[in-house]
């Protein structure tokens, strides 16, 4: 394809066989925290053209690099604001001779800085970039609409901007995609995150705003003052008080237009780090907490967040105002008023943490009740069915009781605790009396009055601001665990992308040995092969000091093994499987993974080897379509690719029936609001959801318990098939 921008273009082309470099190169020259890593070469065997591999590199080196890349696609008709708001970010061009990438480092107006491939910054007009975007989609409609504009006799200094919207009318379901933004990842520190997004410059206007327009103010007053003191006020000081108090207005809106700015992008930071977090969970920890729990960590995220956004900037913007209102009081000549207001903003301050201590106690009690209703709930129809109707209620009046009991002192105290501001006015007025009965001058008894009532108002909303801080402490004590979980580091130490995450109808590689002489047991496998998993001596146990649920098992499994677990309900299978998966960690022994182990390999690189199919119990349906509940953990959005895939295993596994039924076949809504699947089909819907993550080792524990022996039968054969290792878990 000839385009006049050609030459130029071909100078800004990345070689797609250095995006490990041009990763790190780009994210240097953004300014952002690039982690020192040696960057792995590209696996020459590697498929780019293969649907979904070069965006998993690209993700995968950007976390690597303690980045992230966000893939993202944008309509045709909106190319000019995504680049203008783009960088740094990767732009892949395919439709080049050598495709290649081009690296934004940031976007301003008409033109966009670049990174060249010799590491030098070049600007570049957006249009270049939008057209060379825009080239394996526009070609084909081009003659078209030249023809069009020619028989409409469009003027040829018109046709440009005429073809131009045609183009854009045509295109407009057309999105591009193909490329990704690089930010620093959400599991990096709040303080690196909110420095990233240039939180620290809009704090300082907040302080700098909010200091003029107090200056403001109390200049205002003081014009004022001045002349009401001098006996008589003109008309000159009256205009002056008057632009004063005008100049606030521009000052005040202006302040708060950045302090809703400062809120909504502090905001975002908040729950992207929360939800990161959550995500990096250990799933042993989610599994141990029941419903109640989980809810209730939720309604403390949201009360985190809306504390934080309307308590602290409020309660810094009170602390400076608290500030400069002492020093108001100090610096009026009347200092033993200074002292006394200290002492009562001390006397306030052990209120305040009496306050904290009782809010805890009543938020403690609180929790627990929603804890027990939320059980109450989810086990409502079990309860029904088999607790006598006597019991239904048991302890709930009491439960009830207790926390109406602590709430009422509770909301007696804090009346108190709302006096302390007020009360500061009657003593700060009784400080003023000795001065006015000492003669003093009209000036210094203004100022005096003047600052207690500023003092009064900042005490107030300092006050005002610590009970909102203290829900903010408290809901930080339920919340602290995603913030822990998204912070920890546990990046692998080796790069582990793969062919594994593609699926395809592959025969099991024929094993050079038997499969059984791979069992569970101290004996040594055979040393001719490599093992694909690995374990040693491995112990486990659910409490410090109760008895081994595993104990110095040992195992090597290969590719191509078929096994079978069996033996009796609670015997530590289950168990063994979540040690081979991950989910929980041996308290001894050592399990390796293509000859890795789980701190070399990282927990996403672990589920690349092995993946399972868990007990029907702890794997669940989620209310969204069924093609998301199958490709939920291979990658989402689901090209056409998946979708087709996931369809053929679908219908190999007996599922044929159940999507000929479905309205909307594969997208259809499953779920508790959507169409409801049997016990059968959802164990084959986690068969299936299993095997399109391309591990190369599938556990299934108990999977075929709920099939028929016809569609047990076909779901084996599809196992079997598909599957590069099995383990099948099963009783007797």
């Amino acid at each position: 394809m000839t385009v006049p921008f050609m030459p130029i273009l071909t100078q800004l082309v990345w070689p797609v066989h250095r995006i490990g470099e041009l990763t790190e190169q780009l994210g240097r020259s953004a300014g952002l925290p690039v982690r020192d890593a040696e960057i792995p070469v590209l696996p020459q065997e590697l498929d780019l053209a293969q649907a979904g591999t070069l965006g998993r590199y690209v993700e995968e080196i950007a976390d690597w690099l303690g980045l992230e890349a966000e893939a993202v696609e944008t309509p045709y008709s909106e190319v000019e604001s995504f680049l203008s708001g783009a960088g740094p970010a990767l732009l892949s061009l395919s439709f080049l001779p050598e495709p290649g990438f081009l690296a934004v480092i940031r976007g301003r107006g008409q033109r966009l800085t670049m990174l060249t491939p010799d590491l030098k910054q070049v600007s570049v007009p957006r249009e270049m970039i939008r057209e060379a975007l825009s080239l394996p989609f526009e070609p084909r409609y081009v003659d078209e609409v030249n023809e069009l504009l020619n028989q409409a006799g469009v003027p040829k200094r018109k046709q440009a901007q005429a073809r131009r919207t045609i183009l854009r009318e045509r295109l407009s379901g057309v999105r591009i995609g193909h490329c990704w933004l690089l930010r620093l990842s959400p599991g990096a520190s709040v303080w690196r995150l909110f420095l990233a997004a240039g939180m620290h410059r809009q704090a300082a206007q907040l302080l700098v705003l909010y200091a003029v327009q107090y200056g403001l103010f109390i200049w205002s007053w003081a014009v004022l003052g001045r002349g009401a003191l001098a006996g008589r006020i003109e008309i000159g000081w009256l205009v002056a008080w008057a632009l004063l108090l005008l100049t606030l207005i521009p000052f005040r809106l202006w302040l708060g237009r950045t302090q809703g700015r400062f809120a909504i992008q502090a905001g975002a930071i908040m729950k992207q780090k929360m939800l990161y977090g959550a995500l990096r969970m250990d799933p042993q920890s989610i599994r141990a907490q029941g419903a109640g729990q989980l809810l209730s960590r939720v309604s403390e995220a949201q009360a985190l967040e809306s504390g934080v956004l309307n308590g602290a900037i409020v309660s810094a913007l009170a602390l400076l105002e608290l500030l400069l209102a002492g020093l108001l009081l100090a610096g009026s000549g009347i200092g033993y008023l200074a002292i006394l207001f200290w002492l009562w903003t001390l006397g306030a301050s052990f209120l305040s943490w009496r306050y904290f201590v009782m809010r805890r106690q009543w938020t403690d009690e609180r929790i627990e009740l929603t804890h027990d209703l939320v059980e109450r709930m989810v086990a409502h129809r079990t309860r029904l069915a088999q607790e006598l109707p006597e019991y239904w209620h048991s302890g709930e009046d009491q439960a009830i009781e207790q926390y109406h009991n602590f709430s009422a002192r509770f909301d007696r105290f804090g009346r108190i605790q709302a006096l302390a501001a007020g009360g500061w006015t009657i003593v700060g007025m009784v400080g003023l009396f000795p001065l006015f009965l000492s003669g003093a001058s009209q000036t210094a008894l203004a100022v005096g009055l003047g600052g207690i009532i500023l003092s009064q108002r900042a005490l107030g909303k300092v006050l005002a601001s610590i009970a909102n801080l203290t829900g903010v402490l408290l809901a930080w004590k339920n919340v602290s665990v995603f913030f822990t979980a998204a912070t920890r580091t546990d990046y692998p130490k080796v790069f582990t992308l793969t062919t594994a995450h593609e699926v395809t109808a592959r025969v099991p590689r024929q094993a050079t040995r038997s499969p059984q002489s791979s069992v569970l047991g101290p004996e040594a496998a055979s040393p001719a092969l490599s093992a694909l998993v690995e374990g040693h001596d491995l112990f486990f146990r659910y409490r410090e000091q109760g008895e081994p649920i595993v104990r110095g098992v040992s195992l090597c499994i290969y590719a191509g093994d078929r096994l079978l677990l069996e033996g009796p309900s609670g015997g530590g299978k289950s168990t063994f499987a979540s040690l081979l998966t991950g989910i929980r960690v041996p308290q001894s022994g050592l399990i390796l993974v293509n000859g890795l182990d789980r701190y070399t390999l990282g927990p996403n690189g672990w589920r690349k080897f092995v993946t399972a199919a868990p007990q029907f119990h702890e794997n669940h349906v989620l209310t969204n379509t069924f093609s998301f509940n199958l490709l939920m953990g291979r990658r989402w959005p689901a090209s056409h690719e998946d979708n087709r895939l996931a369809e053929e295993i679908c219908r190999e596994l007996g599922l044929d029936e159940v999507l000929s039924r479905m309205p909307a076949g594969m997208l259809q809504m499953v779920g508790e609001t959507g169409w409801q699947l049997s016990h059968g089909e959802r164990s084959r819907l986690f068969i299936a959801r299993a095997l399109l993550q391309g591990a190369e080792l599938m556990v299934l524990d108990e999977s075929f318990a709920a099939l028929d022996p016809e569609t047990l039968r076909k779901a084996l054969e599809c196992v079997l098939r598909r599957a590069n290792a099995v383990l099948v878990i099963a009783h007797p």
